[in-house]
């Protein structure tokens, strides 16, 4: 879903760096796969064809936060009835 978020932090060699990858369009959404050593954070479209993809080394990553989007509009609460 438009909104979908995932950011790695990852450690370049004494300091550390953020990175974001970003559903940009409706009906994209990222996906996460960790496999060989690698951490993959690609963005794909609703046929699954990936349109950007960040590598990173798995040994390398310190953080990985995953931002879903949220489309729940809960209405007003209600007060409560008292009888």
């Amino acid at each position: 879903m438009k909104g979908d978020r995932v950011e790695v932090m990852i450690d370049a060699g004494g300091a550390t760096r953020t990175y974001e990858v970003v559903a940009t369009r409706a009906g994209r959404r990222v996906e996460v796969v960790n496999r060989r050593g690698v951490v993959e954070v690609t963005e794909v479209t609703r046929t699954g064809t990936p349109v950007r993809t960040a590598r990173f080394m798995a040994s390398r990553v310190l953080a990985l936060v995953e931002h879903p989007f949220n489309d729940r509009r809960d209405p007003a609460p209600k007060p409560s009835e008292e009888s």
